[in-house]
């Protein structure tokens, strides 16, 4: 690798680069495998073992490029077949055994296999430099915007120069050979473009706090500790387009005057980490990094702080307290970290999702970000699709689209035909929103006026068979969890609630303790010190607000309507109807059913969980449900 001195000689780069691609593809067949680490857990490691393999036997010469996720995790393992001047074929779901049919029919006879298929590019050359445009007609693409994720699954992640070839490192050109600090700030403010880390902030407002913040030297610091539950939209950026990141920091340090900076990302991402490692020593070959980047008087270093794993550290001041060696423990506000940051220096800290943006606005401008999504809410907003919903998966789509668009187009619906319950935003932090609701437009304002959050990208769905009291118990139990323990009313209030609900779904709670909840929450929102506490109350506020019928039931008449909290149920075996087949035994496992074969089974009610394994493995209705001193089939829960 050669440094480069200045934008001209990045131009030339980017075009034997291209011409490095469009040559390939011309030449040979590419075989394109998702190793991100949804496609890693589904079984794309040995996917392509196996295709390494029947490449070797039939001695083909085939490209063979790992790339990363490209949002249709539920499809995963991915792999794409692009014969020279032909269509790019995707394979889902791809196993083992699949491998040598699909290598013989589409590599060897040139005939691609149809019922395997889940995607056509109509792009017969070059076609992954084109973007996800070639999908739009597949109907979790169709009401897609990708500008975040506009590489993720299509080039490289380990390979600068395909960066480059699709305007990598372009905007930092422009930016270095053209633009002062304050043009680069008035055209991030003028794009609208809101902090995508929760809390929504005007990003080139930021900026500008910084630049002007007294202090020297100034830090810009990437936050990538990315711990809700369900969400792994930073981690995929990182793991499929290390490079945006670490050129909208380039551009974000310019802008502020910072020498220095950090990325702060779980040690539970090894393979966004080991990446995005990688990229910055191909940023620092190249000279994108150290030294009068680009022939200019710009320098900028760039390091990497793994996190332990604390939830607490998404919080910009812990992040920060973690960087320097500390316990991660919020710390009061102001001085915010733009004034009194990293060392007690002025500090720029932003999310993933909006360094990876930045360098898109440079180069295409502020007009053309600012007219995606919605005057208050500009541009794209990317989700962790996940829960009771047929396409789980990473999406990006325009500020302005409604959850209904989400949901049912774009996520496919509710799997089974199971009726649609709520949808939680915004991760544990968040809320939740019923039916009612589902023509909500997904923005920062609408969400919040609507009882939920944008958050950091999370939403899960929840169908017809989600106890809401449950729900919002589980994310009450990691948000609580969680806490650094620094502040009493996130502290002890956390607990509190946590046994509020817990009594509820045990069946042991009383109305009182639904004022309980609300005297508890106002307590936590209005006296913690950091967001982690002000918004723990969020979902359990939010579930309360929409389906307090629920939580009357589970009081009143110890019922959990959707069958799921087990304290309010007992099972039994119907000896009339039980041949003594031993499923039911298989399934428990607290050893409480016994019993000969072929003889009736009993169940042990002193050592049963009360889980209902016994009903599922159960296919001739022996198992009953007792409640209420009736025996029901569940049914009719």
């Amino acid at each position: 690798m050669t440094v480069l001195n200045n934008a001209a000689e990045l131009d030339q780069l980017q075009k034997a680069a291209l011409a490095r691609l469009e040559e390939r593809a011309n030449a040979k067949a590419t075989v394109y495998i998702g190793m991100g680490t949804c496609g890693v857990a589904a079984g794309a490691t040995q996917v392509a073992q196996a295709v390494q393999a029947e490449i070797a036997t039939h001695n083909l010469d085939v490209e063979m490029v790992n790339v990363g996720c490209i949002g249709m995790c539920v499809k995963e393992p991915l792999v794409d077949i692009q014969l020279p001047g032909r269509p790019r074929v995707t394979y889902a779901n791809v196993t083992p055994d699949m491998v040598p049919r699909i290598i013989d029919e589409h590599l060897v006879k040139k005939q691609f296999i149809k019922k395997w298929a889940f995607a056509q590019l109509t792009n017969g050359s070059g076609a992954r430099v084109e973007g996800l445009k070639e999908y739009a007609e597949h109907p979790f693409y169709r009401n897609q915007v990708r500008v975040a994720l506009r590489n993720c699954g299509m080039i490289d992640p380990e390979s600068i120069d395909e960066y480059i070839a699709v305007d990598g490192y372009k905007g930092l050109a422009k930016v270095l050979s053209g633009m002062e600090p304050q043009d680069v700030i008035d055209e991030m403010k003028d794009s609208g473009l809101r902090g995508r880390g929760g809390a929504g902030f005007l990003t080139g407002v930021k900026w500008e706090f910084c630049m002007r913040a007294r202090g020297y030297p100034k830090y810009v610091i990437c936050n990538a500790d990315e711990g809700d539950p369900g969400a792994f939209m930073d981690r995929s950026i990182l793991e499929g387009d290390p490079h945006s990141v670490i050129e909208g920091m380039l551009i974000a340090a310019y802008a502020i005057g910072a020498p220095e900076g950090y990325v702060y990302c779980r040690a539970e991402y090894p393979l966004a980490i080991k990446r995005l490692k990688k990229a910055i020593v191909q940023a620092n070959e190249y000279g994108f990094l150290g030294e009068n980047i680009l022939g200019s008087s710009f320098s900028f270093q760039l390091k990497i702080k793994e996190g332990a794993g604390a939830f607490v550290c998404g919080e910009e001041t812990a992040l920060i307290a973690s960087i320097e060696g500390k316990r991660g423990e919020p710390r009061p506000r102001p001085p915010y970290p733009a004034v009194s940051g990293l060392w007690g220096k002025p500090s720029n800290v932003n999310n993933v999702k909006s360094y990876a943006i930045t360098p898109q606005i440079m180069v295409k401008g502020a007009d053309w970000f600012s007219s995606i999504g919605t005057p208050t809410s500009t541009g794209t907003a990317v989700f962790a699709l996940t829960g009771k919903i047929n396409n789980t998966g990473l999406i990006e789509v325009p500020m302005g689209i409604t959850l209904r668009e989400i949901i049912f187009e774009v996520g496919g619906g509710i799997p089974k035909k199971k009726q649609f319950k709520a949808v939680q935003t915004g991760g544990p932090l968040g809320g939740c929103l019923p039916a009612e609701a589902l023509d909500t437009p997904v923005d920062f304002d609408s969400l919040t006026k609507a009882g939920a959050t944008m958050g950091s990208g999370g939403m899960i769905v929840v169908d017809q068979d989600t106890c809401m009291v449950e729900f919002a118990r589980y994310f009450l139990t990691f948000a609580s969890a969680e806490s650094c323990g620094k502040c009493v009313p996130c502290r002890i209030g956390g607990q509190r609630l946590l046994e509020v609900l817990t009594r509820i779904t045990q069946g042991q709670g009383t109305l009182e303790d639904l004022d309980e909840i609300e005297y508890i929450s106002q307590n936590m929102r209005e006296g913690s010190l950091c967001a982690l506490g002000q918004l723990t109350p969020g979902p359990v506020m939010a579930s309360l607000r929409f389906f307090r019928e629920e939580y009357e039931a589970h009081i009143n008449e110890k019922f959990c309507p959707a069958g799921v909290c087990a304290g309010m149920y007992t099972y039994e075996i119907d000896a009339d109807l039980c041949p003594g087949c031993g499923l039911c035994v298989k399934a428990c496992t607290s050893d409480a059913i016994t019993g000969t074969r072929k003889e009736p089974h009993v169940i042990n009610q002193a050592k049963c969980l009360q889980c209902g394994a016994c009903y599922q493995a159960c296919n001739l209705g022996a198992i009953l449900v007792k409640h209420k001193h009736e025996l029901i089939p569940l049914e009719a829960i």
